[in-house]
């Protein structure tokens, strides 16, 4: 966030020139984007964000698209998987059904998604980032954490700079833009990559990260949903500032685990550091059928059955997963991936399979399907995994009973206890 006294010291994001106190246009290239903060050279942690990722490449690919509302989606029967900032402002949104989207925007240039090209993209910019430091976290294909704690030596620059000079870098050699929250911590330097899009830097330092966050609806706070969100409505909750005004105690009485998220990301305290794994990873399972299947109560039972595997895999291996994805490949061999990000982790079959079903219920239109898959990615570790469902209490006790059934599977053997999805169910998969 940029800092309110103009008399701050800062650089120009076009040229990098040094700025003099109180300059509003750059002194030696005019450029108006100035950045100032009182904490601008202290700060080394960042969230680096692409701009309209996947309408960004196509327009890149394809000038006469740069002036028109891009849309990258399905037919009409699919959904959005992202827009351009001009379709965005007539109210397309990722993940909107085709047709709403076509609503709201009918001039839209519809664009199917290019995963193979996207894929290519997202490398070449996580390349870059590699250049600046090894601690990087992908969060997905376009986002990422950076910690560049120790490059000051290495890049003759403070972190503020060499990110700069990354965003123009990118901007230049790929043909793509990135936005870049700068901060001391993971929550706030993502919050701070959305404040300004596209082509933002923003900055939010500690000093001030308590009275900015003051104002904030709750749901700025990472694992806040719509259904999470509706429960502190109903408490009388709305702001991040009514959290500050709490004690940790009251909010983990009434909230469990979660409360005390509130408590602390509500006072900017995150202590989480960036996690050097590598590429984004995900735990998956997938079959494929010894003939194609179109109808729900063919394809039902192998989701359920795929959900469990998925499920066990994350418990042996010390996992939970906050991105649920379904897989299908038609008969024709189209690939068709759709995913959905829920309010918090999930090493729960039943969370992971209701999700999942909820996905496929879109996709079962008469298509013929030849295997079916479904997976969870932004893996972390398992401790914030499933907090209790204040709004499903229902979800608890479902809870309850797969850790039973998981114990005598575990005992007795896998197919000790079937559930009613997939008892009886003849696999017809290879």
């Amino acid at each position: 966030m940029p800092d309110s006294a103009a008399s701050i010291p800062g650089f120009c994001r076009d040229c990098l020139k040094e700025q003099t106190a109180g300059a509003r246009r750059c002194s030696s290239c005019g450029s108006p984007r100035l950045l100032r903060h009182s904490e601008l050279y202290t700060l080394t942690l960042a969230h680096i964000d692409c701009d309209a990722f996947y309408a960004s490449i196509e327009k890149r690919d394809d000038p006469e698209l740069a002036d028109k509302p891009v849309i990258i989606g399905g037919g009409k029967r699919g959904v959005v998987s992202t827009a351009c900032y001009i379709a965005r402002i007539h109210g397309v949104r990722s993940a909107m059904p085709m047709f709403k989207a076509l609503e709201a925007c009918p001039q839209a240039v519809v664009i199917k998604p290019n995963m193979e090209k996207y894929s290519r993209v997202g490398r070449e910019v996580r390349s870059l980032m590699l250049e600046l430091t090894p601690l990087v976290q992908p969060l997905s294909i376009d986002e990422a954490f950076l910690d560049l704690s120790g490059t000051e030596r290495l890049h003759h620059d403070p972190p503020a700079r060499t990110l700069a000079r990354f965003a123009k870098r990118v901007e230049q050699e790929i043909g793509i833009t990135v936005s870049v929250g700068l901060s001391y911590c993971k929550f706030l330097a993502k919050v701070a990559s959305d404040l300004q899009k596209p082509r933002g830097f923003s900055v939010i330092g500690q000093a001030e990260a308590v009275d900015f966050l003051k104002e904030r609806p709750v749901t700025l706070i990472w694992g806040v949903g719509k259904a999470f969100a509706a429960t502190l409505e109903r408490d009388g909750i709305r702001t991040i500032g009514q959290l500050q005004m709490m004690e940790e105690a009251d909010l983990m009485r009434r909230y469990g685990t979660m409360g005390q998220r509130l408590y602390r990301l509500s006072r900017g305290q995150d202590e989480r550091t960036v996690e050097t794994d590598g590429e984004a990873k995900s735990v998956s399972s997938e079959t494929t059928f010894n003939e194609d299947l179109s109808r729900p109560e063919e394809l039902v039972p192998y989701l359920r059955r795929l959900s469990e595997q998925v499920a066990l895999r994350l418990r042996k291996s010390e996992l939970a997963g906050q991105t649920v994805v379904l897989k299908l490949k038609t008969a024709d061999f189209k690939l068709r991936t759709r995913n959905r990000r829920l309010d918090s982790p999930t090493r729960l079959a039943d969370r992971i399979f209701r999700t999942g079903l909820q996905l496929l219920e879109k996709e079962v239109d008469g298509t013929r399907y030849r295997l079916i898959g479904i997976g969870v990615s932004d893996l972390s570790a398992p401790g914030l995994a499933d907090p209790p469902d204040l709004v499903d209490p229902a979800a608890t006790r479902r809870a309850a009973a797969e850790d039973a059934i998981n114990k005598l599977r575990d005992k007795f053997g896998k197919t000790t206890v079937e559930t009613g999805y997939t008892f009886g169910h003849r696999r017809r998969d290879q």
